[in-house]
């Protein structure tokens, strides 16, 4: 009853009061911190989009916004810091590029309902993994990080740019586990190449939405003034506190979003 309330109240809100701009900058800030450190925080601006009124579709592109600006900020804020293997994410950034229009146009007319409980189990089937061999998330697999991308690469983020561009959330935790499981990376260099990658292909999935006319500027900029501060403060964390910290906070998002995505009774009720 009283969520209910609240988002009757947030849908006849006005966006531009000084009330709900501090809760799209907060919603922002805290996006920018989860999104740096692990992945799927952006389903906090995604979900609070909607309760201010915003369809499905215009929240998905919306959202587009923030995430450039919050990846532009922590790739400046790694590479800063001698974190960002940027020669290797340009070459992996192509493929999901190409993926994320594809996507994008998709997402502007499907209802994504039956993916997102499919996407659940993927995540927890990957949470498997790094309980199962927490080292692999750890540290560097030189012999990997040193050789060209391959086919299996490039196709793996073709396929990720596709979801990217297609919903969004949860992209990061997939960047993550194939530059960690597949090419090699620790934790922290992970998360530094796939906010590159997230900030190169994001414009071309936003151009996608603004040609439907699917984004709504006024609540995105705010938001997305969140967002910087809340990626540089995330980059800072995960280089100074290393890839175990990363480990913890990707196992934490992961569970709880899968739980959202799953609709488990009583947590999101």
């Amino acid at each position: 009853m009283l969520l209910t309330i609240s988002i009757d109240f947030l849908k006849n809100a006005d966006i531009y009061s000084p009330g709900i701009i501090a809760l799209l900058i907060l919603a922002g800030f805290l996006v920018g911190i989860i999104n740096t450190i692990a992945g799927s925080g952006t389903v906090i601006t995604y979900s609070l989009f909607m309760m201010l009124g915003l369809p499905i579709n215009f929240a998905n592109g919306t959202i587009r916004l923030g995430v450039i600006m919050q990846t532009l900020a922590s790739t400046l804020n790694f590479k800063k810091h001698g974190a960002l293997d940027w020669r290797k994410g340009f070459k992996l950034a192509l493929p999901v590029v190409i993926g994320s229009t594809v996507g994008a146009q998709i997402a502007t007319e499907i209802n994504e309902a039956v993916f997102e409980k499919i996407l659940a189990g993927i995540l927890l089937i990957m949470l498997f993994f790094i309980f199962y061999k927490p080292e692999r998330w750890l540290k560097n697999q030189v012999q990997k990080i040193q050789s060209k991308p391959t086919i299996i690469q490039l196709l793996l983020f073709f396929v990720i740019g596709l979801y990217g561009g297609f919903i969004h959330i949860g992209v990061g935790i997939f960047m993550l586990s194939v530059l960690v499981l597949n090419a090699g990376y620790d934790l922290v260099k992970a998360n530094a190449i796939k906010v590159m990658i997230v900030f190169l292909y994001s414009p071309f999935a936003l151009a996608v939405f603004i040609m439907n006319d699917q984004v709504h500027y006024g609540m995105g900029l705010i938001a997305a003034i969140g967002n910087v501060f809340g990626g540089i403060v995330g980059s800072r964390m995960a280089i100074s506190w290393g890839s175990n910290f990363v480990r913890w906070v990707l196992m934490i998002v992961i569970i709880v979003f899968s739980a959202y995505l799953l609709n488990i009774p009583g947590l999101f009720k």
